[in-house]
């Protein structure tokens, strides 16, 4: 049986303590949950799986072992295989699980790039979320030593991936990191990035 919002939450929080990382995968899950919405696709299904993603990287944070070491965690607090295959797709290079399916490419892509988005809301004097323009992202996005954590190659990659696999190539980078913006504005207040961090 699918696991509900609640205990994926719980699940995260059991494991991450850092707050930065839990804002993280509360936005790829915002963001998943708008693809899914947008492809006909179980909406709090896409959500969950976004939410949990990287569950396990405060306990494994190398990639080692995230997100290998996660997935019997994850088998023995009764999740679904499925789940966990398309959370292995999310390294292939080290868990040799390919992406295959629409959830898959959409968690890909997702992922990495809500961390130039967050960065970008948090130089804000406001820290607002709601006021970031997806300007503001794109000449965030030119100054490669902002956020540089955030491989902006990869990002092209994945997007591209999943443009072709699930829009038939329609999808450009700057409609997908608007539609990942327009995603988390809607949960900032859950992200802390209303505006209370500039209090």
């Amino acid at each position: 049986m699918m696991k509900s919002r609640e205990e994926a939450w719980a699940l995260v929080c059991e494991f991450v303590q850092d707050r930065g990382l839990q804002r993280h995968m509360l936005a790829v899950g915002a963001a998943m949950r708008f693809y899914a919405e947008k492809l006909g696709a179980d909406s709090d299904y896409w959500e969950v799986v976004g939410l949990i993603h990287d569950f396990d990287w405060e306990i494994h944070p190398d990639l080692d072992r995230h997100p290998i070491a996660g997935a019997p965690i994850l088998r023995e607090r009764g999740w679904d295989e499925a789940t966990i295959r398309t959370i292995l797709s999310h390294y292939t290079a080290g868990t040799a699980v390919e992406r295959s399916q629409p959830i898959d490419f959409a968690l890909l892509a997702c992922d990495e790039i809500t961390g130039l988005i967050i960065a970008t809301a948090l130089v804000r004097p406001s820290k607002d979320l709601r006021e970031v323009a997806v300007s503001s992202v794109r000449k965030k996005w030119k100054t490669r030593a902002f956020a540089a954590g955030v491989d902006r190659d990869h990002v092209e990659e994945v997007t591209a991936d999943f443009s072709r696999e699930c829009f038939g190539g329609k999808l450009e980078l700057w409609e997908h990191i608007g539609n990942v913006l327009v995603a988390m504005q809607a949960a900032a207040a859950e992200m802390d990035l209303d505006g209370r961090l500039a209090q």
